[in-house]
């Protein structure tokens, strides 16, 4: 799998990646997934379900996944090299980066802006072109957080996905599909100016997640779920996967960059990484730009542009990463079907073991920070601080109406005031995540939490358009209608 520890190769050593002690891992963590300073900008990641061909009458994703190299044809230079190892992988016109999913989602990742509506605009105009990008090749893509029709089947023969299947096997069907079959709206902010600023936004992103959640729910048909009724079966499947990775205990957190590093380092591994660089590569914590900045600005808020849900194969390779998504491949449209399949991790062992040589004779070396940047794109909580914090509790959303929750989440991180009445308002139901995402809106407690939510996030809106759709999903979710659905009388 990997070299030994007597046998050092150029990729392992690297002394400033070297990790000294745990306590050098959790300053470590601390510091790449809480970037401090003014909170000032926005972004976020669209996915959607892809199809090949004609729309058969029978659904919307009934149709096929579209072939990995037709999507590489379609998108040209715009293409991940996950799928075209020799493509530039250049951003499209508005800042958006694209990524495909391990089912064939596909995901745009948008630059940071200073503004809700600034994003919305740039993000909207790279939305445009990406469908016509993919009409050229007899492509579709559909706003649906969760394929109804299809049976989960991963396109994308990446190891990091090979491995993750077999760790998530063992716990039922939600694995695959969490990985194939749904898709999200993610909202990006920064973390805060300081500790104690990081601390009001973390635990207002939390508490008000289950309210949120049910006030965007819109995915009750998942096919291959078990039986039952489910307003998210989206968010279904990712509280039924791991909990050691998707459930923090946070209500035990006095300091969330304490606490996330310490609950981090004792998650199981999913993964560990052999010597041979994985297609699709990019730097630390999948993110776009590991230190957060964007055009010279120390800004949390950088979009990962290659983290999406299923945290996408692109983290840095053993030893060093590649900027902007670079990496080596396999074979073109083939998502690294011949690469290695080792990948899988020592059954039960955590990062912490790693460290401290528990797994010496099993793996053979001991981590290092890129390792340690690896694994925390394998963590999955509702919340992830990447330098910003995601938002990652929202279902994909019908059409162009993924602009309300980015709106929503915009007004409720305007201000430490609005950060305080947001907390408020939903602690009530806060935890709440099963009853939410089973139940949604036919909650009487999380509707009026949603509801409160709303019409707080329309007296915090950045402008009367953005506090007039926030209105209006209010209204919606006060007569407990998910979003999409037709009323009475052909009102949404």
């Amino acid at each position: 799998m990997a070299v030994t520890l007597e046998r050092r190769q150029a990729w392992q050593v690297a002394t400033d990646r070297e990790l000294s002690s745990r306590a050098a891992a959790e300053a470590y963590v601390g510091g790449v997934c809480f970037k401090l300073g003014p909170p000032g900008l926005i972004g976020a990641e669209l996915e959607w379900l892809t199809t090949h061909g004609e729309c058969p009458a029978s659904g919307p994703t009934a149709a096929p996944r579209p072939p990995l190299d037709l999507l590489a044809d379609a998108l040209g230079p715009y293409a991940p090299r996950s799928i075209a190892p020799d493509s530039p992988a250049l951003a499209l016109p508005g800042g958006s980066r694209v990524t495909i999913e391990p089912g064939g989602q596909i995901e745009l990742s948008s630059a940071p802006y200073a503004t809700a509506a600034q994003l919305g605009e740039q993000l909207a105009a790279d939305a445009r072109m990406l469908r016509g990008l993919l009409e050229s090749q007899c492509l579709g893509i559909v706003s649906a957080a969760a394929d109804a029709d299809r049976r989960a089947r991963r396109v994308l023969r990446l190891p990091r996905y090979q491995a993750m299947e077999r760790y998530l096997a063992g716990i039922g069907p939600f694995g695959k599909l969490m990985m194939c079959n749904t898709a999200a709206t993610q909202v990006s902010v920064d973390a805060g100016a300081d500790r104690a600023e990081v601390g009001a936004r973390w635990t207002a992103l939390y508490t008000v997640g289950p309210a949120l959640l049910a006030a965007f729910a819109c995915s009750p048909e998942l096919r291959g779920a078990p039986a039952g009724e489910w307003a998210s079966q989206r968010m279904r499947t990712w509280l039924r996967l791991d909990h050691s990775r998707t459930r923090p205990p946070v209500e035990d957190w006095a300091d969330p960059i304490t606490g996330y590093a310490r609950w981090a380092l004792d998650a199981p591994l999913l993964c560990v990484r052999s010597a041979e660089p994985e297609a699709g590569s990019a730097r630390s914590g999948g993110s776009s730009s590991s230190d957060g900045s964007w055009g010279g600005r120390n800004a949390a808020a950088a979009v990962a542009s290659a983290s999406g849900d299923r945290a996408a194969g692109d983290a840095p390779p053993i030893g060093g990463g590649f900027a902007n998504g670079d990496g080596s491949g396999n074979g073109r449209g083939g998502g690294n079907s011949g690469a290695d399949c080792s990948w899988a991790a020592p059954p039960g062992a955590t990062f912490a073991d790693w460290l401290s040589g528990a797994l010496d004779d099993e793996i053979g070396r001991r981590p290092d920070r890129s390792d340690l940047d690896y694994h925390l794109t394998t963590m999955f909580p509702p919340v992830r601080p990447s330098g910003h914090l995601e938002v990652r509790y929202l279902d994909a959303q019908p059409g162009a109406s993924w602009t309300v929750p980015i709106d929503v989440i915009d007004a409720l991180m305007s201000s430490p005031a609005a950060v305080a009445e947001a907390t408020s308002i939903a602690r009530s139901t806060a935890g709440r995540w099963l009853d939410a995402a089973r139940c949604g809106l036919d909650d009487p407690a999380i509707r009026t939490a949603a509801v409160d939510l709303l019409e707080a996030a329309a007296a915090h809106a950045a402008s009367p358009a953005a506090a007039d759709d926030i209105g209006e999903a209010a209204r919606r979710c006060r007569s407990a209608r998910p979003p999409g659905r037709v009323q009475a009388g052909g009102e949404l």
